[in-house]
Formats: structure tokens, C-alpha cells, sequence
């Protein structure tokens, strides 16, 4: 039902700019890591270790993107890309990054390009004062291990942090352990706020939980689907 409606949506906005039956080529491709975050300080995000690669999308010469751990090229038509199912990552990092892409183009939203070096480190302790602010002192659920968001959370809140890689599971990172989809519910129902990783939106797992409490979706890979679908996105720094 999600992605319906988020295709939905998105057909509509082609359709009400004319752009349905025109010729234009979106073009996908695999950032390398340095392209992607620079040389941040910390070495433990996932696209530094190779667990996920960012591919992009232009259109008209905005650029969108998407994490996502099934990486390929795409070049074709916007009918294409919504002729497309999305049934698995691969089809939805096209679809995404996509969509990100053309409502940048359109000037529906910003921030489609991954920020760099140390932005990570002040993104995250700009979201841990946001929380503060908005929230008071919440029990936080974060989806998908990423290191600056959880070293400085985890200064603040009570967190849990749930994670897909193996590599981690079970782990102790910046003195929280990372659990897996099999505590899911419970973490769920422990906290107060959800804050997730957009790439959520590409594995699929966003249908979880998106609607089930307050949810921050941080990072740009949310861009378009948080403006589509109502939810919150934090994105400080990127471009």
C-alpha cells in the first residue's frame, strides 16, 4: 500500500508537469565512497566499509540519490521508471533516487545530495538538540547503524539501535548493542521516537513502523517520499 501510494503520487506530479511522454533520460550510477561522503573521521559508516553504495540520478540536471545495498545502472524515460515494480532494492533505488531527483528539479525539495567530511558529526548534534527541543528526553529507537547518529544520541537519550548488517549484530557500538529485525517489536514498543535512516525507503523495512509513532527519517534517500507521504525528515547539511 505504501509504495502505491508513494507511486501514485509521483505519477500524478509527472503527469501534471507534462513530463509523462517526454524523451528524457535518467541516468544512474554508483558513487564511489569519496564521492559520496569525502573523508569523514570516523571510518565505521557503512558506504566506507562497502556495505552500501549510493547511486544517483539526474534529470534535467538535478541530482537525486539513494543508499542502497543492491547497486546497478539505469538509463531510460520517466514511463519506465514508473512502469517499473518495485520488488526488490535494486528497482526501488531507481525508483527513489529518481523521484528525488525530478521534485528537485521541480523545487519541491532540497537536500538531495549527500553531505561530507565532518557535516555527519554536526548533522547529528544538531539533530540531538532538535530532539531536545521538540521532544524532551524520549526513549530513541534508530534504524540503521550509523555511527555519528548514534555516538551523539546516545550522549543525550536512552537508545536502541537496530540494524540489518550481520557484521554488527550483537555488537557493542559507542556503548549501545546493536539488535536485529528479530527485536524489532520490542524495541518498537520500548521507546518514544523512531529516528531511521531514509535508506529505509529503498530495503523496504519504512512499512514497518513509518506511521507507528513519532519517526524522524534523516539523510537525503528520504527526500522525496518524506515530502509524498507526510513524515519527517531531518537533513541539515547536505546539498
Amino acid at each position: 500500500m505504501f509504495y502505491q501510494q508513494l507511486m501514485d503520487k509521483f505519477r500524478q506530479i509527472v503527469k501534471d508537469n507534462g513530463l509523462e511522454e517526454e524523451e528524457v533520460l535518467i541516468k544512474g550510477r554508483t558513487l564511489s565512497a569519496e564521492e559520496a561522503i569525502g573523508s569523514p573521521e570516523r571510518r565505521d559508516f557503512p558506504i566506507l566499509k562497502g556495505k552500501e553504495k549510493l547511486m544517483e540520478a539526474v534529470f534535467k540536471g538535478a541530482k537525486g540519490q539513494a543508499f542502497t545495498d543492491m547497486p546497478g545502472d539505469f538509463q531510460g524515460n520517466l514511463q519506465q521508471v514508473l512502469a517499473m515494480k518495485p520488488e526488490n532494492n535494486f528497482q526501488r533505488a531507481v525508483l527513489i533516487s529518481t523521484m528525488n531527483a525530478v521534485l528537485r528539479y521541480l523545487g519541491r525539495i532540497d537536500k538531495t545530495i549527500h553531505c561530507h567530511n565532518e557535516d555527519p558529526e554536526l548533522c547529528s548534534a544538531e539533530l540531538a538538540q532538535h530532539i531536545k527541543q521538540r521532544f524532551g528526553n524520549p526513549r530513541v529507537a534508530l534504524v540503521g547503524f550509523q555511527p555519528a547518529m548514534l555516538d551523539n544520541l546516545q550522549r543525550h537519550f536512552k537508545v536502541r539501535v537496530l540494524d540489518l548488517d550481520a557484521d554488527n549484530l550483537a555488537q557493542i557500538k559507542y556503548g549501545v548493542l546493536v539488535e536485529g529485525p528479530d527485536k524489532m517489536q520490542e524495541v518498537l514498543e520500548w521507546c518514544d521516537l523512531i529516528v531511521a535512516t531514509g535508506s529505509t525507503v529503498v530495503n523496504a523495512t519504512i512499512t514497518d513502523y513509518c506511521y507507528l509513532k513519532p519517526a524522524i527519517f534523516y539523510g537525503t534517500t528520504g527526500a522525496a517520499a518524506a515530502e509524498l507521504m507526510g513524515l519527517d525528515r531531518w537533513c541539515h547539511l547536505g546539498s
